[in-house]
């Protein structure tokens, strides 16, 4: 091996070097593109179904079912949207309206009363306060870059908006798009497995978020029974907001819990702890739990393991890996990255005794 040939392997590879690191800072410039897209695309998987029902069903041009099944899909979001504003114009009115010394009277007997029933030392939580972050918040100067900071980010989500919306059009208008996109990369010997193993990803991710929305709905149904039962405040829109939480495995519930009890408590603040507030709460919790357990051991491994087809201990150890490598996010995206790499693991690598056995239901 001579010299030119030694020189020549070196500035190859610095060359492959500098040409993966440009990629990677390209891909970092064009992030909130990328998001875009990847919400688009999650859009166009749950409408998918709705498209192809239009289309077989009601005999509808291609491109008026794509337009109805966005139209659909954003009343769907409005709504949710619309569903708090009232709550948030409703909570702004009442704090206009509370007396800051009853309410700090309040909250001194609950205190008071929560350590002598727990027989624990009572918590000055004045000094809580003012040790923690939050007393920055109670700096008025800062209200004016609060509300700049709240106008450009109302600015940033309509362009979002508007363009997931528009790449999610043209992604459902034509199902082919993506996959002719991203061929480019695929060898020519391999575009047939390619393409079949990007059709059977899309059919699986198709049904897992169609699955989502469908648990999302059943524990906001049963949420918001227990609440009214109970007779919590804005009961509709806090078991929305814990039935979303639940997207998130395993810590989702937990927030959702946590806000649950602090609205429990804040709507019955002023009544004694001991003979309302505390029987309250733990009727409340004993409830959710229930609930918890019907969603963990029927909603999610009937609608889940049906739909991308997973053992249910696949799944609960995909999550946990992803957790550990990516924190929330990895959480959130485990399930639906899980069955990309099974699909692509069984159109390249089936000749591997793992992968057979693990995507013998695909």
């Amino acid at each position: 091996m001579n010299s030119k040939t030694i020189a020549y392997g070196i500035l190859r590879a610095i060359a492959i070097i500098a040409g993966v690191l440009g990629l990677l800072w390209f891909l970092y410039k064009i992030q909130s593109v990328l998001i875009y897209i990847a919400f688009a695309a999650v859009i166009s998987l749950m409408g998918r179904p709705l498209v192809s029902f239009l289309k077989k069903r009601l005999k509808f041009k291609n491109t008026l079912a794509v337009l109805v099944t966005l139209i659909i899909t954003l009343t769907l979001f409005s709504s949710i949207f619309m569903l708090f504003v009232p709550i948030i114009s409703e909570q702004g009115q009442l704090i206009g309206e509370i007396d800051i010394n009853k309410v700090g009277d309040d909250f001194d007997r609950l205190n008071q009363e929560v350590s002598n029933y727990f027989n624990v030392e009572k918590l000055n939580l004045v000094e809580l306060v003012k040790q923690s972050d939050l007393m920055q918040f109670l700096d008025l100067k800062i209200i004016p870059d609060i509300i700049n900071s709240f106008l450009s980010g109302f600015g940033a989500v309509l362009i979002g908006a508007f363009s997931v919306l528009f790449i999610s059009f043209f992604l459902l208008k034509d199902s082919l798009l993506l996959e002719n996109s991203l061929l480019v990369f695929a060898k020519k010997e391999d575009e047939n497995k390619f393409m079949r193993a990007f059709s059977k990803i899309k059919d699986l991710l198709s049904r897992y978020f169609v699955g989502l929305l469908l648990q999302v709905f059943i524990l906001f149904i049963l949420y918001t029974i227990l609440l009214l039962i109970f007779g919590v405040h804005n009961a509709i829109a806090v078991a929305l907001i814990a039935a979303i939480f639940n997207l998130i495995p395993y810590v989702g519930p937990l927030i959702g819990g946590i806000l649950v009890v602090i609205l429990a408590t804040t709507s019955n603040l002023g009544f004694d702890f001991q003979t309302v507030i505390l029987p309250k709460l733990s009727y409340i919790l004993i409830g959710y739990l229930i609930i918890q357990l019907i969603d963990n051991f029927l909603n999610q491994p009937l609608i889940f393991g049906n739909s991308v087809k997973s053992h249910p201990l696949e799944i609960f150890l995909a999550i946990l890996i992803f957790g550990s490598l990516f924190g929330i996010g990895g959480l959130i995206v485990a399930v639906p990255s899980y069955t990309a790499i099974k699909v692509i693991a069984k159109e390249f690598l089936s000749e591997y005794k793992i992968v057979k056995t693990l995507t013998k239901d695909l």
